[in-house]
């Protein structure tokens, strides 16, 4: 009886472990996310309407809570080393943090009216804003929430991006059509180079030796010489450009224009525009795959994402995702596509494998940035 007794055990012990290693095993196969045990993975949303942040948990794929965080947040970025949420309140003036583990704001900090984003220092010490109303630009000690250095740029400041190498940190002036250089640690004016009208987005190679620069207004991006601090071009693509998007070596910039209803390739070691891949109606953001094969990019208007495989410059077949689909992520396994849907008010969350809708989740009202954070 007794050895009868221990080999029930034994049996029920084994097939609870092969239980658990086959759930994983569908788990992967459908695409979800699976986690050791005290870890956790949310998708965080802002809502543009409500003033919130919605956390989705990743492994549920179900609601998990709501953050109250001020009028019209946006710029919502994961911090790259701290278990938090940065974004901005653009009518509020101030940049707001989340606490991740506590899941509630840690901290509101003064910087002035007109934000639209944050960045982050390559070693995640320092975030920077940009306040449009003021001019200025204002440094953030991240682990103390203070702003430890404050300058003026140039007339309308609207977005700013730290270099990879950290020695600068670059400004769109809008109002005046150029771009600032400034120094990381002291934030004084190290040059200013005039470029394309109502600069915006900002990309910069890895090497930091150049930077593109988005027009706000005309069909053109500029090509900024880092290292000599001289422009070096104006380059003409087929629309308004909506988004900048660098391939994971750098080599091609891939830019998306509502107006072209796709995307333009910019070779960056040359210097020079490319192909042009038509991708849908209206083309807004996207977001690479982590080997930098496929790009997916949402389509406002047709409510799709578009996947588009960037060897061949081929565009697979559209996954229908929801009304007025805008900002995309992908999880750190790269196995969840997660789309805001700002028509109607959801995330939908796409199984990459094979390219299908898994779920939609409710979100807040007018939703318009996401993130991903596990910690």
């Amino acid at each position: 009886m007794k050895n009868k007794s221990r080999i029930n055990r034994r049996l029920v012990f084994a097939l609870a472990v092969l239980g658990l290693i086959g759930a994983r095993v569908v788990a992967r196969q459908m695409g979800l996310a699976t986690l050791r045990p005290g870890l956790h993975l949310y998708a965080y949303v802002s809502n543009v309407r409500d003033g919130t942040v919605s956390v989705v948990d990743l492994v549920a794929l179900a609601p998990h809570g709501q953050i109250t965080v001020g009028p019209t947040p946006s710029g919502l970025r994961a911090h790259p080393t701290r278990a938090e949420l940065w974004g901005v309140s653009t009518t509020g003036g101030y940049v707001w943090v989340i606490d991740a583990r506590k899941g509630e704001v840690a901290a509101n900090i003064p910087v002035g009216g007109g934000l639209f984003a944050v960045d982050f220092s390559p070693d995640g010490t320092r975030a920077y804003a940009a306040a449009a109303n003021t001019g200025e630009v204002a440094a953030i000690d991240c682990a103390t929430r203070r702003v430890v250095a404050r300058a003026r740029a140039g007339e309308r400041p609207w977005l700013v991006r730290a270099t990879p190498d950290g020695k600068y940190v670059l400004v769109a002036n809008r109002g005046e059509s150029s771009l600032s250089l400034l120094d990381a640690r002291t934030l004084e004016t190290v040059d200013k180079i005039a470029v394309t009208a109502a600069p915006e987005q900002i990309a910069v190679l890895p090497d930091a030796s150049k930077a593109f620069i988005a027009s706000g207004s005309g069909s053109a991006v500029s090509l900024v010489d880092l290292r000599a601090r001289k422009l070096l071009a104006n380059l003409a693509v087929g629309g308004r450009p909506g988004a900048l998007l660098l391939s994971a070596n750098g080599a091609e910039l891939y830019v998306l224009s509502g107006e072209s209803h796709g995307l333009d390739v910019i070779d960056t070691w040359r210097n020079e525009t490319g192909d042009h891949v038509t991708v849908g109606s209206t083309p807004a953001l996207g977001v690479l795959s982590y080997d930098g094969s496929v790009l997916y990019v949402t389509d406002t208007a047709a409510g799709r994402v578009a996947p588009v495989e960037l060897n061949d410059r081929r565009v697979l077949r559209p996954i229908s995702v929801g009304q007025r689909p805008l900002a995309a992520a992908l999880t750190p396994e790269g196995n969840l596509l997660l789309v805001v849907n700002e028509g109607s008010n959801d995330l939908a969350i796409v199984r990459t494998r094979t390219n299908s809708l898994l779920t939609l989740v409710p979100v807040g009202l007018r939703p318009r940035d996401v993130a991903v954070k596990m910690f």
